[in-house]
């Protein structure tokens, strides 16, 4: 069973209580939806000013099409090398965007997002998919977020097969 926790520590405190948790819930689990789903909830949990948290994973046509989220309906399948979540894929770079719409060929799929950081989840060097988590303030992601996030991202690929 899962509690909700009340993150009352220093942002790094909490970034390795919520990782922690996170392998509680991977434990002993290989099935990818149910991992993902629990990892898009438990994000949702976790970070506060946020409006969308989910994954884009990469489809047998090579692009990206919608995994487990949450938050409001979302755009189905994004090409690779298109937005945020497509250029991520295909530099295979994280991406943290302070703010949307100054970035070339963003795709609005929630009009209320205002900045962005988009994950990519590699397996042995090869592209998974992405984590995609949307803000709607300016500026809400920093280098900390991104650290942290990136490590959250490859203990859940450590537990995907």
């Amino acid at each position: 069973m899962f509690n909700a926790e009340m993150y009352t520590g220093s942002r790094e405190e909490n970034y390795q209580l919520v990782k922690k948790q996170l392998q509680a819930l991977l434990h002993d689990e290989k099935n990818q939806i149910a991992n993902l789903s629990n990892a898009s909830a438990l994000l949702n949990q976790f970070l506060d000013r946020i409006n969308w948290v989910g994954f884009y994973l990469i489809d047998t046509n090579g692009e990206l099409v919608l995994g487990p989220f949450q938050g409001l309906p979302a755009c189905v399948r994004i090409p690779i090398g298109k937005g945020v979540c497509g250029t991520a894929a295909m530099k295979k770079v994280t991406l943290l965007v302070e703010d949307v719409h100054q970035f070339p060929g963003h795709i609005a799929c929630d009009a209320a997002s205002q900045s962005e950081i988009v994950i990519p989840l590699l397996k042995d060097g090869e592209l998974y998919g992405v984590l995609d988590i949307d803000s709607p303030e300016k500026n809400r992601f920093d280098e900390l977020d991104q650290q942290q996030l990136e490590e959250f991202a490859a203990i859940l690929m450590d537990n995907i097969n």
